[in-house]
């Protein structure tokens, strides 16, 4: 079977609670080998997430795994969290440093994700498995690729296992940061991430804030298509399908789903896949 995971946000309201579970539902049919759930810098979705992974790992009986992020928090408020996570059983987190929501002057304790990394295994040892993040089209805010490359080791060799990629839409892109990371020694897995197409306003306007790149060819078809949502649709599966096939040839191991709660965009990805 197919390796694969997905990501979830953690949800504020009864309304999104039951998106979440809707989602959730169709998606655990996949037999996912975890599911990850996001967290918002400064204490934004400081309670929202660990409620969302113990809704996950308690009643739909699936591995869920909080992202930790170091921004904004002090070692103490971390401290807790890990306390907290591994008194629900988890024994995998997702490390990042976070972004610095806007208002807020204070960047925290911990200011980079492989100070973060080293924390976490000073306080635990090898009881979680960590992923950490990586910019197969560089991270946004790098001074270039060759640091951002550096970047990326300085975490591995903190103590990370493995690695989660910020979704792209040209697998060109991914093999080469593999390549990359393995001149500079990183032997670790690269785990694709991977965006379905639900609504292509929002992911140029997502793409743009993260420095993900959408090919222009792309951009000129979904234009194309004008308001036929239903060609829109088959198009955008098609594509992240086709591209997924290549990663998958390619020896990737697992593939990584962002699914913005929501079930048939990665449905209609995966159903074409298997």
């Amino acid at each position: 079977m197919l390796p694969i995971s997905f990501e979830f946000y953690p949800p504020k309201t009864d309304e999104q609670r039951e998106q979440l579970t809707r989602t959730v539902r169709k998606l655990k049919a996949h037999s996912p080998q975890f599911v990850s759930v996001t967290f918002g810098a400064g204490g934004s979705t400081l309670s929202y997430t660990p409620e969302t992974v113990r809704d996950l790992r308690q009643t739909h009986k699936l591995d869920g795994v909080p992202h930790l992020s170091c921004m904004g928090g002090t070692r103490e408020e971390i401290r807790e969290l890990l306390n907290l996570y591994r008194a629900l059983g988890c024994n995998r987190l997702v490390a990042l440093r976070g972004d610095l929501p806007s208002g807020m002057a204070r960047m925290g304790d911990l200011r980079y994700a492989a100070d973060l990394v080293t924390f976490i295994r000073e306080e635990h040892g090898d009881h979680f498995r960590i992923e950490v993040g990586c910019y197969p089209e560089m991270h946004p805010q790098a001074d270039d690729a060759l640091v951002d490359l550096r970047h990326f080791k300085a975490k591995m060799d903190a103590g990370a296992d493995s690695a989660i990629s910020q979704y792209f839409y040209n697998a060109d892109a991914y093999f080469r940061f593999v390549d990359d990371v393995r001149r500079l020694g990183v032997v670790a897995p690269i785990i694709p991430g991977i965006m379905p197409i639900s609504n292509f306003t929002q992911l140029k306007r997502f793409s743009e804030a993260c420095g993900a790149e959408i090919p222009r060819w792309i951009s000129k078809r979904m234009a194309a298509y004008g308001d036929d949502a239903d060609s829109i649709r088959e198009f955008a599966a098609d594509l992240v399908a086709a591209m997924c096939q290549r990663l998958l040839a390619g020896g990737v191991p697992e593939l990584h789903f962002y699914t913005l709660n929501l079930s048939r965009p990665t449905e209609a990805v995966l159903s074409r896949l298997r």
